[in-house]
């Protein structure tokens, strides 16, 4: 929701139709050094409480999400949609907010972006961590995930982790930004050798052509992106190990330090509609199944 290897440099350089970001999208910190202190200088510059009142004044709330299919993105038919989005809109109708603008920009500007006052809030399924709990403040997560891979049909390198990745030395590939950057090294892949692609449908692609191995993603992404291939297919999902521990992620909206009283009350609808089942039947279209719901918080996942 952050290129390739085991090849030449020349290979990589085929394979790759972007530079490779230094931070991983869903778990590292969003943003170098001047880009954090950009962010906590335009922080003190955010007045004071009131967030909820102001926005229920205005009458609209501005979204902030990052283009990737299924959490906020936008449709065939030119409409902003997406778990997120579609979650945002029935959360803050009931807060009294009856209009939701969806504002798009890459994944690595979205802190900085809410930050700078942007937009309102971030709406794109973003992993809760340490880092960015120390940036924004979360919702309790309405979401968990773990990762699965694309793999060519019947799986003939027999890769169904990072550690076999790593023994095979299979030309591993994943997504701008993405989490799975920091679970492959953490299992000992060489950074320098993965290949860092757009997206998971530049994954599917680089599979079935066979310039990669492997492509991980979220295990929702993945098995979503491979329904219609007839050459490739989804691993079974699975918990990368991290220092030692198997790593299970919660994605949730992100609103600015200043903001907790408006926070307090998205949280408060999100697990009223976690216990009335109202969410999952929200997020079941967009191809969540019952294994990823949550009942994480944010304030586990910031630890």
């Amino acid at each position: 929701m952050g290129r390739i290897k085991g090849g030449s440099r020349a290979a990589m350089a085929r394979a790759t139709s972007r530079p490779r970001p230094s931070i991983p999208r869903r778990t590292l910190l969003t943003g170098a050094a001047a880009v954090a202190l950009t962010g906590a200088a335009a922080c003190s510059r955010v007045p004071q409480g009131g967030a909820l009142a102001r926005l229920k004044s205005q009458g609209t709330v501005r979204l902030g999400i990052a283009g990737e299919v299924p959490y906020g993105y936008v449709n065939e038919q030119g409409e902003f949609t997406g778990e997120a989005p579609e979650l945002a809109k029935v959360i803050f109708k009931r807060l009294g907010i009856d209009r939701v603008q969806p504002v798009a920009t890459d994944f690595s500007s979205l802190i900085p972006g809410l930050n700078s006052q942007q937009f309102d809030v971030v709406s794109a399924g973003m992993y809760i961590n340490k880092e960015r709990c120390a940036q924004v403040l979360f919702a309790d997560p309405e979401y968990q995930m773990l990762d699965a891979f694309i793999v060519r049909k019947g799986n003939p390198k027999n890769l169904h982790s990072y550690e076999d990745v790593v023994r095979a030395k299979a030309r591993f590939a994943t997504g701008t930004g993405y989490a799975e950057i920091g679970h492959a090294t953490a299992a000992g892949y060489p950074e320098g050798d993965i290949v860092i692609l757009q997206d998971q449908v530049a994954g599917l692609n680089a599979v079935e052509s066979g310039r990669v191995d492997v492509f991980a993603g979220t295990s929702l992404t993945v098995r979503e992106v491979v329904k219609k291939s007839a050459k490739a297919e989804a691993t079974q999902p699975f918990a990368a190990v991290v220092d030692g521990k198997k790593k299970i992620d919660g994605g949730g909206f992100g609103f600015r330090p200043t903001d907790g009283e408006l926070r307090d009350a998205f949280n408060a609808e999100i697990h009223r509609m976690k216990q009335s089942g109202e969410l999952f039947r929200i997020l079941k279209p967009f191809g969540f199944t019952q294994d990823e719901m949550t009942t994480l918080t944010a304030k586990e996942l910031c630890r």
